[in-house]
């Protein structure tokens, strides 16, 4: 008896050594599921190095509370399902974002109205990236350097074509491309390059299909402001979209994005169609009445038959707008075109 008691116990020990054993086999398996959950959803972050216009900007951390300047980069953040990493906006009006972000933007705080706050409104919702608009933002009395942001944690990115002299489509779906490295959905950086091809292509198509070939590009001169003399868009990305519309910024020659331009310089041009560029101090009305009540555009063909087309700003950015405003711009140009619409 007392050896069948032994053997019993001795039994019993190795099915409890057994189960403990396969429950610790459990327990790590279980384990190394999560943490394989957490790679397949969240990935293995791969240090990223982005070629800027200032040098490369290695990142090294996914960026999780990021902060975006003007409405562009934030679009483009939420057009890549990126919403959840924004901790706060400034410089971008709610009441000009897309309807299709509305709903976004309303759980986005916007820390700053104003497009270059300071340090201190920025810290304030401690970030860990800062993806601009402009590069003015980056400067001492305003945000402060790259260096020094980088020197807290905080790492950067300025919307590049944005900030180029005669920036192309291909450079703003570089910006796309680097967003999309940066965090990681490079797949939804191309989707969304294509889709934004595919729209531009069906404008262009439209004008090919009802009017022809565009042998000689509708003359453009846009307007932003100025009584005395007008100061205008030169090679900015909105110079790009009237190339695509059919058209031609009359001063798309000269190596700048905007300057100061003189009537004679326009009367000289004579443009087709003027395009008003909708924002600031000065109404759209009143940017009408400086120009057809100004005698010396009388004789100008956009003039003479009542050719303006309005332009918000937000609309002229290099963003995800691009094919909405290249199609209200190729409306103006050959409205022919687009009349079965």
């Amino acid at each position: 008896m007392i050896k069948k008691y032994m053997l019993l116990c001795v039994i019993m020990v190795m099915l409890v050594l057994t189960a403990c054993g396969e429950l610790d086999n459990t327990t790590e398996t279980s384990t190394a599921e999560t943490d394989g959950d957490k790679i397949k959803n969240e990935g293995i972050y791969e240090p990223v190095s982005i070629e800027t216009k200032n040098g490369t900007i290695l990142y090294e951390e996914m960026p999780r509370r990021v902060v975006t300047q003007d409405l562009h980069p934030m679009e483009l953040m939420m057009e890549l399902g990126l919403e959840d990493h924004i901790a706060g906006t400034v410089g971008a009006n709610p009441n000009q974002v897309l309807p299709k972000f509305e709903e976004e933007f309303a759980r986005t705080p916007v820390i700053s109205r104003g497009m270059q706050p300071s340090k201190e409104v920025l810290l304030e919702v401690n970030p860990d990236f800062v993806y601009a608009g402009w590069d003015t933002i980056f400067q001492e009395e305003r945000l402060g350097s790259v260096k020094k942001l980088n020197e807290i944690g905080i790492k950067t990115y300025t919307h590049q074509s944005s900030n180029t002299i005669g920036p192309t489509l291909e450079d703003v779906y570089q910006d796309i491309q680097n967003i999309g490295r940066i965090f990681k959905v490079e797949d939804r950086a191309d989707e969304l390059i294509k889709s934004l091809q595919h729209s531009i292509k069906d404008v262009s198509k439209k004008i090919d299909t009802q009017i022809g070939a565009v042998e000689e590009p509708i003359r453009v001169f846009i307007y932003d402001s100025g009584t005395e003399t007008p100061f205008t868009a030169t090679q900015t990305i909105l110079t790009e979209m009237i190339r695509v519309a059919g058209g031609e910024n009359i001063f798309g020659d000269i190596p700048k994005n905007w300057t100061t331009v003189n009537w004679e310089d326009v009367v000289e041009r004579d443009p087709e169609v003027i395009v008003i560029m909708d924002y600031g101090e000065m109404t759209v009305g009143q940017k009408k009445e400086v120009l057809f009540s100004n005698p010396a555009l009388a004789g100008i063909d956009a003039i003479k038959n009542n050719r303006v087309a309005v332009m918000p700003l937000d609309y002229t950015f290099e963003g995800v707008r691009i094919p909405i405003t290249i199609e209200m711009l190729a409306k103006s140009f050959y409205p022919e075109a687009f009349d079965n619409e």
